[in-house]
């Protein structure tokens, strides 16, 4: 509960936010701010809350974000170690070799368990609203609001969680538009039933690359295991240069079997053991410019720009999920104990002054390691290949571990 600064008469009310979207990066906010005594109302478009398909790869940032949000011991006992590292060409020579250092590997964790565990972290402070979608954004008055035509929903605090496609950052930073990053990306998990048994000297891990085409692995929990995932299996990435393919699901899995029939055990496997229903197609996009800030004091408070609202960028170095969770951890710190008023409008301007330089590097990153990862063309594709196998540790290895050495503000 706080003093009503609003009234000037020392009545308390408790303070309030509008998160706008229920991705996951909408619900580690959500559910932060209400652990934190915010009453919150999470407003999302679609009918229900739906979990995303497929799987995620969380770095170790991630892991620390979601820990600083109280959700670690949710994840521990959802997520897998992966066993990723090192970089192969097609044929499977390798061209860096793996790192067997843990403190820098990732975890993956099927999308659904994730959605639930941030589910179960949402608690009673937070009023789910579905079936709603935001069409305007008020940052006049004494409050910022949203509606979507017919019903106001004002509050303290907005943040606006709504992706890459952003309402309310269109609204406040209408220059910074999505466009394609040039490729797409397919995704699927194959559930252990129906996975194929991969012989012992077979490395399920890593990645590999060839002209314009990438395919990344890792193992689910474990054939048999009771646990971690209870929808394990093999989860695999495949990235293609060129635009989102509008061809049914068969079709395209059909296109992804011929594009890597020559790539090196188990990607052929993998992919013949894919059933449509388990491909999910993702255009890949990203935001050009970034939106020149990510914090909007209005009134008594703000807007917040969060996840891929505020840094939509390509899937190259694994980020997305991750960004989005510092962005709620660092928004939990920032307004934690902050009153409505100058110290309410203090606090949004302290997150985005934190969030924006720490996205712009990453993006930076992810831009120069993707003009490498996509390169085509004989001489591009000789000149990729000596610059992997000359400077992994300054390329890959180092963007990974930069990308993932942050941690949660004090």
């Amino acid at each position: 509960m706080v003093t009503d600064i609003e009234t000037g008469e020392g009545a308390e009310r408790m303070r309030s936010a509008v998160v706008v979207g229920a991705g996951v990066g909408g619900l580690a906010a959500a559910g932060a701010l209400a652990r934190s005594g915010w009453q919150v109302t999470l407003l999302e478009r679609a009918d229900r809350l739906r979990a995303g398909r497929a799987a995620l790869l969380i770095w170790p940032n991630g892991v620390r974000a979601l820990r600083a949000l109280g959700l670690g011991g949710g994840l521990a006992a959802i997520a897998t170690p992966a066993s990723l590292g090192g970089v192969r060409r097609p044929d499977g020579q390798w061209l860096v070799q793996p790192s067997h250092d843990p403190a820098a590997a990732p975890v993956v964790v099927h999308r659904e368990d994730l959605h639930d565990t941030l589910v179960a972290g949402l608690g009673d402070r937070v009023d789910i609203r579905t079936g709603v979608q935001v069409r305007g954004l008020r940052v006049a008055g004494d409050r910022p609001a949203v509606d979507d035509g017919r019903s106001v929903w004002e509050a303290d605090l907005v943040v606006a969680a709504d992706g890459v496609d952003s309402l309310i950052r269109r609204r406040l930073e209408p220059e910074s538009v999505a466009v394609s990053a040039g490729c797409a990306a397919w995704r699927a998990v194959i559930p252990w039933y129906r996975a194929p048994r991969l012989p012992d000297d077979i490395l399920l891990g890593g990645e590999t690359l060839g002209a314009g085409y990438r395919f990344v692995a890792a193992s689910l929990g474990e054939r048999g295991s009771s646990g971690a995932s209870s929808r394990g299996g093999i989860y695999w990435v495949a990235t293609a240069a060129g635009a989102a393919r509008p061809e049914p699901p068969a079709t395209q899995l059909a296109l992804l079997r011929r594009w890597y029939a020559d790539w090196h055990a188990p990607i052929g496997d993998l992919l013949a053991a894919t059933e449509p229903d388990d491909l999910v197609q993702h255009p890949v996009r990203e935001l050009r410019p970034m939106p020149r800030e990510f914090g909007f004091p209005v009134g008594c408070g703000g807007v917040v720009l969060l996840g891929d609202a505020a840094h939509a960028m390509p899937h190259h170095l694994g980020q997305g999920a991750c960004l989005a969770f510092e962005d709620a951890a660092t928004l939990r710190s920032t307004v934690h104990d902050a009153v409505p008023g100058d110290q309410l409008r203090a606090a949004v301007t302290a997150y985005g002054r934190l969030r924006r330089p720490r996205a712009v590097r990453v993006a930076r990153q992810n831009r120069r390691l993707g003009a490498v990862l996509q390169a085509r063309g004989r001489l591009a594709l000789r000149a990729r290949d000596a610059t992997l196998g000359a400077l992994s540790p300054r390329l890959l290895d180092r963007a990974a571990i930069a990308a993932a050495r942050w941690h949660p503000p004090a």
